[in-house]
């Protein structure tokens, strides 16, 4: 196999999660774009259904899919459905998060209701669908993390503004890590690797000021866009990273490295 070829992902099928979001677009367009069917899996199937009709205009295979990722049940029930249309899954992308929590001083209850999602949660997707990659002996678990899972908070960067990044996201993304190394010693014996890519912010309408601050904290001088998880994620999902497992990719131009 040659070098170029080792990044195709035609044959096989992904599933990605939260794909509406800023994030979950570009990696829905980056697995299309490299060949895979891939599934979109959100609550909202409405915004997800025209997001996956946009794609398959351009010619790419995508399907729409509703789940709740706070119950088990619909959780097998999307899997059962992902394998009646394709009878395997190959790249699992763990993307969904919810927010509930907005700073510091949000009630304990916004804590314990995120970590229904973004906690539990992501585990019985890892679970579930590892098993699924289990039984074929091969598959790619995508986690997305964050820089806020890596380092503290800098607060300099919020001063003046009414919002800030809330603590349960960086305890959450924190474990996700850890989470990834477990996974990948369970799974690894069955042929699966299980990696987290850790974006930095995304520009999207923030405060000048704020954006400002922000480059400046990054090598690049810049905040993520629209395509800058696009490589990363094709690399892991394919074959080019086949000795790849375990690992945490910061992309984040340089932000936790400064």
């Amino acid at each position: 196999m040659n070098a170029p070829d080792m990044f195709s992902l035609k044959g096989k099928t992904a599933l990605v999660t939260g794909a509406a979001g800023l994030a979950g677009r570009q990696i829905v367009l980056a697995l299309a774009q490299a060949g895979a069917k891939t599934f979109l899996a959100s609550r909202s199937i409405e915004k997800l259904e025209s997001e996956a009709c946009a794609l398959r205009k351009q010619g790419y295979d995508v399907a729409a899919l509703s789940y709740d990722q706070t119950k088990e049940d619909s959780i097998l029930a999307l899997r059962d459905d992902v394998l009646n249309r394709t009878k395997r899954l190959d790249v699992l992308v763990n993307n969904a998060v919810d927010r509930p929590m907005k700073n510091w001083t949000s009630p304990a209850g916004d804590f314990a209701s995120s970590m229904q999602v973004n906690a539990t949660g992501i585990f019985m997707m890892t679970r579930t669908f590892g098993d699924v990659m289990a039984a074929q002996g091969a598959g790619s678990i995508i986690n997305i993390g964050s820089i806020q899972g890596m380092v503290g908070p800098d607060f300099t960067l919020y001063e003046g503004m009414d919002w800030c990044v809330p603590p349960d996201y960086f305890f959450h993304k924190g474990g996700l890590i850890l989470l990834t190394r477990f996974a990948a010693a369970k799974l690894g014996p069955r042929g699966i690797r299980v990696n987290t890519v850790s974006p930095g912010g995304f520009l999207n309408r923030q405060d000048p000021a704020f954006v400002e601050r922000y480059n400046a904290r990054t090598f690049l001088g810049r905040m993520a866009n629209a395509t800058d998880l696009m490589g990363v994620i094709v690399f892991l999902a394919s074959d080019a990273s086949a000795y790849i497992t375990g690992t945490n990719i910061p992309v984040d131009g340089g932000y936790t490295a400064k």
